[in-house]
């Protein structure tokens, strides 16, 4: 079976790892212009960001009002002796009452109250941290979905070339009587296959970016470019094992609340413990008696304690254990952040690794293996199987390489927003294939058994945890 040099030069260049990116230099995943104004529209429209801003306003504003006297009480009132005619003025003992008062918490109460919703304010500070950075992820994420998929696409269109020029290879020598039917039928077959498959993708390509218009509150159909692909986007970085720890305590909106929920809860003890001592009460009233002399009056009261075995002392017992509760919870959320961090870091060590030996070693030989071959064909000393065989294999080497690279985004996404959610990856940077790939590595058997191979679903094709 004889390829001539010009279809030899478009079997290549088909199969010849993208220099798309090229182009551009590598940049940061947050810094990528495309990705950027996205999280900033989804910043700026999100309605959950919104409530959140709202509701730390709230909690801002309750802040003043906790710490303020409890409003006075005006009483208006008449005294008058008999039925028959008012007597103010007459009697001494008849008068027009006005009376004012005052309620005063015992000395520290109004702080200790001021203080536990100014610890609520930390709290719902944490809380819009924790949703804004939810946010960004979601809209990082779903962008690296995007772009994983077209660049699924991109690959699937070499594969498409591919098996284009091999049909009208294999039908030409099949014409002439130089080859066997079955040879033409896989290639049919695994055309058919790509057509279907591509079908698919483009399905997936239209569900990525009606999410992301979903986030950024977007008409649904409105397009979003890609200028940039996956290799194009710079590694995230690997820091050690003590920095990732320090910058997730650090950074943590969760332990952030937790720590705010212990604070509140300390506050509240302190709250309690005062609730012992009595308030006040101050009456101050003036009682005018028309041509007589007025009276006036001033009083002062106090709230008796005479519950605190079931009241004050329970409210004490109740906030204490509350506190205990809170420390216990922030002591365990600490442990699942640093646990986290060291998951992602040591998963985005190990797929940076994939990474480097994909652009150090396998890209390279796997090229080199697609000359060589050709090379052997030219001159009679392999067959028209083991082309494609050789090519299949830079396709599928390129298709692991893009899901290695996703894969490693994902997890510097992840690293990001500081995730509770447990680590997880795509699958193809540790031996995922790409579109088609079960097909052609079938077909790579040889013969006419290829067709009866199942075909594998494309790697990380299910996407992500929410939390990666």
């Amino acid at each position: 079976m004889y390829l001539g040099p010009a279809l030899l030069a478009s079997l290549l260049a088909a199969a010849s790892p993208s220099v798309s990116d090229a182009a551009f230099a590598a940049v940061a995943l947050a810094d990528d212009p495309v990705a950027a104004a996205l999280v900033q529209e989804a910043l700026e429209r999100n309605p959950d960001l919104a409530r959140a801003r709202a509701s730390l306003e709230a909690e801002r504003d309750r802040v003043p009002q906790v710490g303020s006297l409890p409003d006075p009480t005006l009483t208006l009132g008449i005294q008058n002796d008999g039925f028959q005619s008012i007597q103010i003025g007459k009697m001494e003992t008849s008068y027009w009452q006005v009376m004012a008062t005052q309620p005063i918490p015992w000395p520290g109460k109004l702080g200790a109250r001021k203080d536990v919703a100014r610890a609520q304010v930390g709290s719902a500070e944490a809380q819009l941290e924790r949703i804004r950075l939810t946010t960004v992820a979601e809209v990082e994420r779903a962008y690296l979905e995007l772009l994983r998929v077209r660049g699924q696409l991109h690959l699937l269109a070499k594969q498409e070339a591919l098996w284009k020029e091999a049909e009208v290879a294999v039908r030409t020598r099949y014409e002439v009587g130089q080859a066997i039917q079955s040879d033409l039928l896989r290639s049919q077959l695994e055309r058919t296959r790509l057509q279907r498959r591509r079908v698919a993708l483009e399905a997936e390509e239209r569900t990525r970016v009606q999410a992301l218009n979903t986030l950024r509150a977007r008409p649904l159909g409105e397009p979003i470019a890609t200028p940039r692909g996956l290799a194009a986007l710079a590694d995230p970085p690997l820091r050690s094992p003590e920095e990732a720890a320090s910058d997730a305590e650090r950074r943590s909106p969760d332990l952030a609340l937790g720590r705010a929920s212990v604070a509140a809860a300390e506050r509240r003890v302190d709250s309690a413990k005062k609730d012992w001592f009595p308030d006040m009460y101050v009456t101050a009233s003036v009682m005018p008696r028309g041509a007589i002399e007025p009276m006036w009056a001033l009083q002062l009261g106090f709230t008796l304690p005479v519950y605190g075995a079931t009241k004050q002392s329970k409210g004490i017992a109740e906030a204490v254990s509350r506190r205990e509760a809170d420390a216990q919870g922030e002591g365990a959320l600490r442990l699942q952040v640093l646990l986290r961090a060291e998951e992602r870091r040591t998963l985005l060590a190990s797929t940076l690794e994939i990474v480097r030996i994909y652009r150090g070693g396998l890209l390279v030989q796997s090229e080199a293996a697609v000359r060589s071959t050709l090379a052997q064909y030219q001159v009679g000393r392999t067959t028209f199987p083991s082309v494609l065989e050789v090519l299949r294999g830079l396709i599928v080497d390129e298709g692991s390489y893009l899901d290695a690279l996703a894969d490693a985004q994902r997890i510097g996404v992840a690293d990001r927003e500081v995730s509770l959610a447990p680590v997880g990856v795509g699958g193809g940077g540790v031996g995922g294939t790409i579109p088609g790939g079960a097909a052609m590595a079938a077909g790579s058997r040889g013969g006419g058994t290829s067709g009866a191979a199942p075909e594998q679903p494309a790697a990380g094709g299910g996407g992500m945890p929410s939390g990666m």
